[in-house]
């Protein structure tokens, strides 16, 4: 994974095979930018309490940590920036019509295909991203309020999940260093 980062994020870079939840994983003393992936979650978490599922190897689940210098009242427009940033990476990467839907879903034709969700906490907020990349209809949630789908769904063919997970990585940093400066002034 190291030499296909093209930004400061995502170093340090930490992969574990498995883990309750990368949000987890993130800790107090961790520099800006420091990024957790793991190949399952098995407590994954999405927005208002809901479950994120997944089967094991066939999404990119990161979290990236992010200590802002904006006003607290202002962090939750990071839903937006990550959201755009995933957005804009897939649709460079794979030519896929991804959108962002207010305020952290990343879409295809009404489809989700990936999340966000960040936790703020004192001083730092930790984006967890979730994106579908693999699966097959059977093995994304049938019984959910938004339908789901995958890359692989629709795109036709797999995909390779590390390319995918830099530039992402690259779209957030762009995203949020430009965020940024409008708090520097």
């Amino acid at each position: 994974m190291l030499p296909l980062l093209r930004s400061r994020f995502g170093r340090p870079y930490r992969y574990v095979e498995s883990c309750p939840s990368t949000q987890r994983l993130l800790g107090e003393d961790d520099l800006e930018g420091t990024t957790v992936a793991t190949d399952h979650q098995t407590e994954g978490r999405g927005r208002l309490g809901r479950t994120w599922e997944d089967e094991p190897g066939r999404a990119i689940l990161m979290s990236v940590l992010l200590r802002p210098a904006a006003p607290t009242p202002m962090w939750p427009e990071l839903s937006l920036i990550a959201g755009d940033a995933v957005a804009t990476a897939l649709r460079t990467e794979t030519g896929i019509d991804a959108s962002l839907r207010h305020p952290n879903d990343v879409v295809i034709a009404g489809r989700k295909l990936a999340g966000v969700l960040p936790e703020a906490s004192l001083g730092r907020v930790v984006l967890g991203i979730g994106v579908n990349v693999n699966q097959i209809p059977d093995e994304l949630p049938a019984e959910t309020v938004k339908p789901a789908t995958s890359l692989r769904i629709e795109l036709g063919r797999e995909l390779e999940r590390a390319p995918l997970l830099a530039a992402i990585l690259l779209e957030l940093e762009r995203g949020y260093d430009t965020w940024s400066a409008a708090y520097r002034r």
